[in-house]
């Protein structure tokens, strides 16, 4: 198993500590993402879409971080991908939101902030608190996102909502949060994930 990577990815992180929560080792294999290594032909041969992660596992390319966990959840560890209906859809939800709300908001103030771009990180930052604020009012009734266990949900939020300060998203007023990822970094296999001196973190 290979994982297609950068150390500073949310993206890649997820899938890392998944990885590693289901006891599976895999080689790391650097992308450099700062030299468009990502949009090389090499890399476009094993996903056209240009970017990281890529899963390499038993001859197959699996692209997409969230269909990554997918994957693997459904070939190697089926108790963090419930099969009942309503649990299935609160999984998914989560997992749209992490494509969605997050990659939008902390996430993309992250990036202005990590690459120094020039975008106004201003509606990036006004996004990340109003998710943050309905993270913690659902946190403030339930110890995990999806079910009462942990869930592949916990794991593809986590990365990015832990290092919002990074964007100047303040996790100072979201206590709920702050406990939630507290409990996500205390499950078994869990991998830290890189933090960077910029923004609120500097």
């Amino acid at each position: 198993m290979k994982l297609y990577h950068h150390p500073l990815s949310g993206h890649v992180h997820r899938v890392h500590t998944f990885v590693s929560m289901l006891g599976l080792s895999c080689e790391l294999v650097h992308v450099d993402v700062t030299q468009a290594e990502q949009k090389s032909p090499a890399f476009l041969a094993i996903n056209p879409f240009g970017q990281i992660p890529v899963l390499e596992d038993d001859g197959h390319y699996i692209a997409d971080s969230n269909a990554i966990l997918v994957y693997l959840a459904k070939r190697y560890g089926p108790a963090w991908l419930p099969e009942q209906p309503l649990a299935a859809a609160a999984v998914q939800r989560w997992l749209s939101v992490a494509a969605g709300e997050v990659a939008f908001g902390v996430a993309a103030a992250r990036i202005v902030e990590l690459f120094g771009r020039p975008d106004d990180p201003a509606p990036m930052i006004a996004r990340g608190h109003r998710l943050l604020g309905l993270l913690d009012a659902h946190l403030a009734e339930h110890a995990w996102l999806a079910t009462d266990t942990p869930t592949m949900a916990d794991v593809s939020l986590y990365a990015y909502v832990a290092r919002a300060p990074e964007g100047n998203v303040d996790l100072a007023p979201y206590g709920n949060v702050r406990a939630w990822l507290e409990r996500v970094e205390a499950l078994p296999g869990f991998v830290p994930f890189a933090r960077t001196p910029i923004g609120l973190a500097a």
